[in-house]
């Protein structure tokens, strides 16, 4: 009975239906307008009032407009069913499905959560319909979604697209703060970044139940991270920036990259000035006219109140508007191209797909549409939008400006070069309140602030606008006074000793060399031809008075005449040119300098001894320095400081400058504090040069944009020379100054007092050399007897006077004179002959000499007379006594009273 009545119902409602399809059917042949459904899913959020979200918005607003313009769909009518579910409902979400799957819609929009999403998915994965997303989901690698299209850009390609960002801007460090675990799967080649690229990441998340971000906030400032990625929200952005500013965290220093794609949303005014650098990504293409009219169409449809709290500008497009605007559109366009699809209502516990389906998700995927978010395109097998552009947008004075554009193919593009570590930083530092300090706390570290490696790493240095390096302070030594011998000063005593030893080497040699030439001999009495005795000018005495001449250029009266003196000569002659001239050169400066007698002069000085004591500033670049050095003497250095730091090590240079004034110890530190130091503390004095070669630079934050524009101004004062003249108006102050620079005064006694007592000692040398000759003369004298006979008388007996050596003689002595020696003597008469004397004829020779030799004992007058008889005795004034000689015995007496020898006479 039942199965009979079934069927007859079945039967009816398979005719009615029939009748329906041929109805539209014959309007579709008469060209009435072919109406086509979709359906759209939408959270609601909780609260009194349930706000319609911005994505059902932008669903009505582009079924509208493409019913209003009829060159996409001349002859179709766009239809829509909209639900509306709680979040996270997935269970009514699929109901809500399945109501819409019955009512035959061709495609379904929504939801956005990823577990009503999934709901939704799998019912349209059974039923073969086609489901649009516009919001982020994960798509795991095995996904078998076929039905699916998502218009948000790929994950993946959004985490390219950041990374490449931080690398263009040379990023080392960053903190990527994430709003929930899927902001780690977005990010997640940015995340493995450090294994491949030179970065250190730190990972943060946001607070999950609050929207309160100051606690974190405030341990990012106090662990100075200054470049920080936020993936989150753009209403969370917005309270992120709001607590930020009232944290002091909005400033130069900082730089913040958004990964939402709706950071124009965002009311960005109060930020404008305060010079934050912060970057994000926009996919709304507005440059183009067309989206720019969609737009604006759009932001006065929607006339909401201004909410200052919020932070949020009113009526501002977003991206998922935009997508949903743009995925209506595809689909539109996709069943515009689609042949002719019959729409049947499909029923969810029936489990029968839609024969149309595949077809037209096929027709989907292969579609391409310029929409508000650029070009449209799908991976076929996905369904996810992999090919996109995103503009790259920077906050300025003027408010959000496009930078640059990135894309999947051409990876990033920068159209306007930002500053290096900061894309917004302000034009000039006119009218900008800085805080100097000492310490990094601050806009700028203004001391003497040495740049080196470890610092660098820290901080961010400007160009060194001083240059300096290590050297020694030590306390100023007393000055040498210049002694009476400072003459001797310019050269060192061995030269001086080897000086003298050429003086005596040469002369010898020159002693040697004349008596071996024969050229050097000549002579002694060029005017009796047969005489063989020839001299010698280079005695050995000789020899030496003409070094001693030469290095004294003043010459003397003996000149070598053999080719081989010369040369002797010569060399003797330039070799004291060189040294007379060395000496005169120095001689000045040390006659009219007090020289200091300091007991180092270097490094090396310093390091050979353990007496003085040396060290460093305690923990300063100085010790870093020494600590690092491979250099030996450095090293040594250090380990003599390092074993003994309590009293090697001071703890500022405070302590350092008193310690070196009180005891005897040297302080190591920077040439240029050094000589501010020794300018104003005229006990005290830089020793040596400069160890190594360092630069003082002003300290700034890491990321700081006021580096540069400092640098800058520094190259420009010290490429016109205004920071030297700086330096000399606060080094020159100083009272040493004049001590330093005092003139050459008169030289005193002091200077050439050494000349005045060589010159009295050579006096009375030469004083006590003469009485030392007399008495020699006088010893060799008396010795031997020396006579002088005068003759005169008759022709058989001359009568001769003799005169012993010593006694004066009388005027009877005439022209005959001791030329013979000691033991020679002359016989003469007096000129004029006296009363009795005969006039003898002349000998040829006026002066016959004759050697008269006394034996040991005897006297020398003895000897003469021996056999002649005394005439007369007579030691008168004159000291003369008389003999007369006979002729036979001694010789003949001639004319003019010689006596002419006898040929037994020994004649010299």
């Amino acid at each position: 009975m039942r199965n009979t009545w079934l069927s007859p119902r079945s039967s009816i409602w398979e005719y009615w239906t029939s009748v329906i399809v041929c109805l539209f059917w014959i309007q579709h042949c008469c060209g009435m307008p072919h109406v086509i459904r979709i359906g759209g899913i939408f959270e609601q959020t909780e609260g009194p009032v349930s706000l319609v979200s911005a994505e059902e918005l932008a669903f009505k607003f582009a079924v509208n407009n493409i019913n209003r313009n009829r060159t996409l769909l001349p002859n179709t009518t766009l239809t829509y069913d909209i639900q509306r579910i709680n979040i996270y409902d997935s269970f009514e979400a699929s109901r809500k499905a399945c109501d819409q799957l019955s009512l035959g819609v061709v495609a379904i929009f929504g939801p956005s959560h990823s577990s009503s999403s999934n709901a939704v998915q799998s019912i349209c994965n059974a039923l073969e319909v086609p489901h649009v997303q516009v919001r982020w989901k994960h798509h795991p690698m095995d996904n078998r979604d076929t039905f699916y299209a998502n218009l948000y850009p790929d994950y993946s390609s959004l985490s390219y697209a950041i990374l490449d960002l931080v690398q263009f801007l040379k990023w080392k460090t960053a903190t990527v703060v994430y709003d929930d675990s899927t902001g780690l799967i977005r990010l997640q080649e940015l995340i493995m970044a450090p294994s491949r690229y030179n970065i250190r990441l730190k990972i943060r998340q946001l607070p999950l139940d609050s929207s309160d971000t100051r606690p974190l906030l405030k341990e990012m400032k106090r662990g100075r991270e200054f470049r920080i990625i936020f993936d989150c929200s753009h209403e969370m952005a917005a309270q992120i920036l709001k607590q930020a500013q009232t944290m002091g965290m909005l400033t130069e220093y900082y730089h913040y990259i958004f990964t939402t794609l709706d950071l124009m949303a965002v009311d960005l005014e109060p930020y404008r000035f305060c010079g934050v650098n912060m970057t994000g990504f926009r996919i709304l293409n507005v440059d183009n006219p067309l989206v720019a009219s969609i737009v604006e169409k759009w932001s006065v449809e929607r006339q909401i109140p201004h909410k200052p709290e919020s932070g949020l500008l009113e009526g501002i497009m977003t991206t998922d508007a935009a997508l949903t605007y743009d995925a209506v559109h595809i689909v539109s366009v996709s069943y515009q191209h689609a042949p002719t699809m019959n729409v049947n209502s499909l029923q969810c516990h029936r489990h029968k797909p839609w024969r149309f389906g595949g077809r037209f998700m096929s027709f989907i995927k292969e579609s391409h549409w310029e929409g508000l978010t650029g070009r449209l395109s799908f991976n076929k097998t996905t369904g996810l939008r992999t090919d996109f552009d995103l503009d790259i947008v920077s906050l300025k004075e003027e408010g959000l400006e496009k930078v640059g554009k990135w894309s999947a193919s051409g990876g990033l593009n920068i159209t306007e070069v930002p500053k290096r570590k900061g894309m917004n930083i302000t034009a000039s530092l006119t009218n900008r309140s800085l805080v100097v300090t000492t310490i990094l706390r601050a806009d700028l570290a203004v001391a003497p602030f040495t740049i080196t490696y470890t610092r660098e790493k820290v901080v961010d240095f400007t160009k060194p606008f001083l240059n300096m390096g290590i050297s020694i302070l030590y306390r100023k030594p007393n000055t040498t006074n210049n002694g009476f011998f400072s003459f001797l000063n310019p050269m060192t005593p061995d030269i001086w000793v080897y000086i003298l030893l050429a003086y005596l080497g040469v002369s010898c040699v020159l002693f040697v060399i004349a008596r071996f030439s024969p050229y050097e001999w000549y002579d002694a009495h060029p005017c009796n031809p047969g005489s063989d005795v020839v001299e010698n000018n280079f005695t050995l005495l000789n020899s030496f008075w003409f070094g001693v001449g030469s290095l004294m250029q003043q010459g003397s009266e003996l000149m070598p005449k053999a080719l081989s003196t010369r040369i002797i000569g010569g060399i003797w002659w330039f070799f004291t040119l060189i040294i007379i001239s060395s000496y005169t050169a120095n001689l000045a400066a040390f006659l009219t300098v007090e020289r200091m007698d300091s007991p180092m002069d270097s490094a090396d000085d310093i390091a050979k001894q353990t007496k003085i004591e040396y060290g460093v500033v305690k923990d300063g670049a100085t010790m870093q320095f020494f600590k690092k050095s491979k250099v030996s003497t450095f090293e040594k250095m250090w380990a003599f400081m390092s074993s003994r730091p309590s009293t090697s090590l001071v703890k500022s240079i405070e302590d350092g400058i008193q310690r070196v004034l009180n005891s005897d110890y040297a302080l190591l530190m920077e040439s240029t504090t050094i000589d501010y130091i020794t300018k104003r503390n005229c006990n005290l004095t830089q020793v040596g040069g400069l160890i190594d070669s360092k630069g003082y630079g002003i300290g700034t934050p890491m990321g700081s944009p006021y580096r540069d524009k400092i640098t800058i101004a520094i190259l420009s004062i010290l490429e016109d020379g205004r920071l030297h003249m700086l330096k000399e108006k606060w080094w020159s102050l100083s009272g040493c100054l004049q001590e330093e620079r005092r003139e050459a005064g008169p030289m005193g006694i002091q200077n050439l007092g050494g000349i005045f007592i060589v010159l009295a000692s050579g006096l009375v040398l030469s004083v006590f050399v003469a009485l030392a000759e007399f008495l020699y003369k006088m010893r060799q004298t008396m010795e031997r007897d020396q006579v002088f006979v005068q003759c005169h008388g008759g022709r058989d007996q001359t009568v001769v006077h003799l005169r012993e050596a010593g006694q004066a003689q009388g005027p009877a002595a005439g022209r005959g004179e001791d030329r013979c020696g000691d033991q020679h003597a002359h016989l003469q008469r007096p000129t004029t002959p006296g009363k009795g004397q005969h006039e003898l004829q002349p000998w040829e020779d006026p002066c016959v000499p004759v050697t008269v030799c006394a034996p040991p004992g005897k006297g020398l007058l003895s000897h003469m007379v021996a056999g002649a008889a005394s005439e007369t005795r007579d030691n008168g004034i004159d000291g003369i006594t008389r003999f007369s000689i006979n002729h036979s015995n001694m010789g003949t007496l001639t004319k003019h009273g010689h006596l002419k020898m006898a040929a037994s006479a020994t004649q010299v």
